[in-house]
């Protein structure tokens, strides 16, 4: 009988401590410490919330605008998955067919010669999550003339655009250079057409 009362003791506390005590301390640390990542790295924009900076989405409806990637989940957050098709299966392949003709039809009308050999990879595929909020700077610079176009605007003030947007992961170090398209779209937006 003591050592039920010794166990039943232990359960109790270890749940009152890591079930409660240690997620609320950690809880309010990240909210003290990373309050913007710790709220979702959310996006405000005329006092609005418009995204975030971690989750991609569609912006297929505007052609002014740059488009993500594919999204295996269609930009659903709360059921991120990735695409579990492998490169021998027929319906990856035609997926990724399907995808680069959109692509190409959707850019070639602004980029003319464009061949599907200079379609960056991830115009065309998915991203492990699903909702990757970030484009390659290659797949942006070939976007930029359309938006351009489409909004009245230079060539060369949508590559600014794009040029003061543009990161690289590991601090800077390594990796490609990338954009979040909705950050990219917002400084699009404050720009005007």
């Amino acid at each position: 009988m003591r050592e039920l009362r010794i166990a039943a003791v232990a359960v109790l506390a270890l749940t009152v401590i890591l079930g409660l005590a240690y997620p609320l301390a950690m809880t309010g640390a990240s909210q003290v410490l990373f309050p913007g990542a710790a709220d979702g790295s959310l996006v405000r924009h005329d006092g609005r919330v418009v995204g975030s900076r971690l989750i991609g989405q569609d912006f297929a409806k505007d052609p002014s605008l740059f488009q993500s990637r594919p999204s295996a989940t269609r930009y659903a957050a709360a059921a991120t998955f990735f695409n579990n098709q492998g490169p021998n299966q027929r319906a990856l392949a035609d997926q990724l067919k399907a995808q680069l003709a959109a692509y190409l039809k959707r850019e070639r009308p602004f980029t003319p010669g464009l061949r599907a050999a200079a379609v960056p990879a991830d115009a065309v595929t998915t991203s492990a999550s699903g909702i990757d909020p970030q484009i390659s700077y290659a797949n942006a610079a070939i976007q930029a003339n359309r938006v351009a176009r489409e909004r009245g605007l230079t060539r060369g003030r949508v590559m600014a655009l794009l040029a003061e947007h543009v990161s690289r992961p590991l601090f800077g170090l390594a990796g490609e250079r990338s954009v979040n398209v909705l950050e990219l779209n917002l400084a699009l937006e404050a720009v005007g057409r």
